[in-house]
């Protein structure tokens, strides 16, 4: 487990001739073992502050501490899983799963590489298809075996950026639960960090979410959700707390989307005549 901090992280990229804020002094803290979701707009940062806290962006201005030690770069205390899945296509699961394995733990026993890779697979229910190759397997098989690459390091955080975003209901309600039953296995939990655009995913899987504002993102609002784990969906969205808190998180999204439409209704046109 372990604790994140941003401190004032801003980013800015080049566009088309022109600097383009990204984010706006983040400030975020995450508690140990905490599943936090980042929720918000598309284009406001969120997968930006993913590639900070992985180390594979540094910000413009600011920092991210874990554990109150400066993020400097990628390290092996976190995982990642895209949206994109980020698998090895010339490679079959297991070889995704065994190269992983091997190259975080290299200097132990190698007999000890196949039978981790072996066991993961069957944690996620794919040890069938252990020779299959990417191209071969649906996205939410695709899906299985990133996570299990991302359990089987063993970091100390988990990044998540979209990781359902791409797959089909009855998929999404499967990866989910898993998520959250491999999340949930053992004494200490792993800290997560995980975004989302789905309010009834982050509500489901989350001890707190944070609500971005539109570009420049910032963080507007942190909400704990107060329901105890194991939760059940099926009770889970019936409960009048569920519906107001689902309700506000709504309000608060819309507004702030009508709110950045007004703005750039405003902006002039470049090259037009101001009204």
């Amino acid at each position: 487990m372990a604790t994140i901090e941003l401190q004032d992280i801003s980013m800015v990229f080049g566009l088309n001739g022109s600097n383009h804020e990204a984010l706006n002094k983040v400030c975020l803290h995450i508690r140990e073992g905490e599943f936090i979701s980042l929720i918000g707009p598309s284009g406001c940062g969120k997968s930006t502050i993913i590639d900070v806290v992985s180390g594979l962006r540094a910000p413009t201005t600011g920092r991210v501490l874990i554990d109150d030690q400066p993020v400097t770069g990628p390290g092996t205390d976190r995982g990642t899983v895209f949206q994109d899945y980020s698998l090895f296509p010339w490679m079959t699961a297991f070889e995704n799963l065994r190269f992983a394995i091997e190259h975080a733990n290299g200097k132990r026993d190698p007999d000890s590489f196949d039978a981790e890779a072996e066991r993961f697979l069957k944690l996620v229910g794919l040890e069938k298809f252990r020779n299959a190759y990417p191209n071969t397997l649906s996205g939410g098989m695709r899906q299985r075996i990133s996570i299990a690459r991302m359990f089987s390091l063993d970091p100390k955080v988990f990044l998540m950026d979209e990781p359902f975003g791409a797959l089909d209901s009855l998929n999404r309600i499967y990866m989910q639960d898993l998520l959250l039953r491999l999340w949930t296995r053992g004494e200490k939990r792993k800290t997560v960090l995980f975004v989302t655009h789905d309010v009834d995913e982050a509500l489901l899987l989350s001890d707190r979410i944070a609500i971005m504002s539109p570009s420049p993102g910032r963080i507007k609002e942190v909400i704990e959700i107060p329901f105890e784990r194991p939760r059940c969906r099926k009770t889970l969205g019936a409960q009048p707390e569920y519906l107001a808190l689902k309700s506000h998180l709504l309000s608060v999204l819309y507004c702030e989307m009508l709110d950045d439409l007004d703005r750039q209704l405003e902006e002039p046109v470049a090259g037009g005549t101001p009204a």
